[in-house]
């Protein structure tokens, strides 16, 4: 057996397998406790012993004792792997958690369904109302600058947005689906952004 694995012969290599392959897989399931990386030694234990088989004597009785050499020598550097994969594991920082994105998207979703609520309802409001949500919501101009612009008294520049604020948040209210709806929409200038804003007037 020992002349023929000597000279490469693959029919006594797989007798050798046959005979010695549970062993070597027992010998390094109880060094390292670890079923799949007993495996593993046990497959590179047989490849080294075919890469080395010319160095095996000529003489001698089973190889299963030069087998578990192999192996113990493959445990080993299998232990040192999990040693270095653990110290470089614990030298790491803690994984980032997560933004569950759910509530995201649903949030986006939510904010498109007001808008296109708003979209609507500006569209049913009188010009002087859309007038005066333009310059004193979207344009930033206070009281007494919209009242310049639109050539009325202050009072009514404030009466004219306090009206058109309830009525803007009532129509994108009636537009919105009725699914838990009501009651979203409470002003004009937490529903849309600037541009957008004024994109729809």
């Amino acid at each position: 057996m020992r002349e023929r694995i000597r000279a490469g012969d693959r029919e006594a290599f797989a007798l050798l397998y046959d005979d010695c392959a549970h062993s070597v897989y027992t010998y390094a399931l109880r060094l390292t406790g670890d079923w799949s990386t007993a495996e593993e030694i046990m497959s590179e234990t047989f490849l080294t012993a075919w890469q080395s088989r010319a160095r095996v004597e000529a003489r001698g009785d089973s190889l299963l004792p030069w087998l578990l050499g192999i192996a113990t020598h493959k445990a080993d550097n299998a232990k040192r792997r999990v040693r270095r994969w653990r110290v470089f594991q614990s030298r790491q920082p803690p994984p980032r958690i997560q933004e569950d994105f759910a509530q995201v998207t649903v949030d986006r979703i939510e904010d498109a369904r007001r808008l296109s609520a708003v979209r609507s309802a500006l569209g049913r409001l009188r010009r002087h109302e859309r007038e005066v949500l333009v310059l004193c919501v979207w344009s930033g101009l206070d009281y007494q600058q919209a009242a310049e612009a639109l050539g009325v008294p202050v009072g009514t520049v404030r009466s004219r947005l306090s009206r058109a604020r309830r009525r803007l948040a009532r129509l994108a209210e009636e537009n919105l689906e009725p699914a838990g709806a009501r009651g979203e929409v409470t002003s004009a200038a937490a529903i849309a952004a600037p541009t957008e804003r004024q994109e729809l007037i």
